[in-house]
């Protein structure tokens, strides 16, 4: 499978936000990542309902939903009707993380679970076989624009040893700092999706960034 490209609507011109919804549905990017930040769980706030409501209006690809947020249980459903198709809580925000998982697939949406930095891979050895997705951050969540983090590589490779084992079909998905520089690198490692967000909204021509991330030469990247 060729790897996806999540272009995250944090970073697009919020004053602009349709016509760079219509941007990402005629571009090769496969999802639209919607990030969510309550300014407790990390220090920004982002968006909600609203805006994502007004969003999905006008997308035409799966919502890549990433709540950054305490206590998510209490929203999954609302995020399933605002238009959600994939759920991903933070492993540090979720005391009972099986029942988290459980209540997202139970609304019909897609369950990921995301992993800060300083968080190991291994501590979601006992679920992984329940999920959709893992994301790894590659940043400390909370702003855009972050230097990708180079342990990430070695991340990636552990998650992709274990999936191998109980669950093949597991996306692993990488948040922060992703680039051309760096993308060829990652997939090598093992990572299958990722979002970009200044990558994409700072370059000249979005959309020609999004189709050289899609399209780039793994055999020449280096991290």
């Amino acid at each position: 499978m060729k790897h996806i490209i999540a272009p995250s609507i944090l970073s697009a011109d919020f004053a602009n936000l349709q016509r760079d919804i219509e941007m990402i549905n005629a571009s090769e990017a496969d999802w639209f990542h919607v990030d969510v930040m309550d300014g407790v769980f990390v220090p920004n706030i982002s968006f909600g309902f609203p805006v994502i409501n007004a969003a999905k209006k006008h997308a035409k690809k799966p919502f890549d939903v990433h709540l950054m947020i305490v206590d998510p249980d209490r929203y999954i459903s609302e995020f399933a009707k605002a238009g959600a198709d994939i759920i991903t809580v933070h492993y540090e925000a979720c005391t009972h993380l099986h029942r988290s998982v459980q209540l997202i697939k139970s609304v019909g949406c897609k369950a990921g679970v995301a992993l800060n930095p300083h968080t190991p891979v291994s501590l979601l050895k006992d679920i992984l076989s329940d999920l959709y997705l893992v994301l790894v951050m590659s940043v400390n969540p909370g702003f855009g624009g972050q230097k990708f983090i180079p342990q990430t590589l070695n991340k990636v490779a552990e998650l992709k040893e274990m999936a191998l084992l109980s669950n093949p079909d597991l996306i692993i998905e990488v948040d922060g700092g992703v680039g051309m520089q760096n993308i060829g690198t990652l997939i090598q490692a093992g990572a299958d999706a990722f979002v970009a967000g200044n990558a994409v909204f700072a370059a000249a021509d979005p959309s020609q960034m999004i189709a050289d991330l899609k399209n780039v030469d793994t055999h020449t990247q280096s991290a």
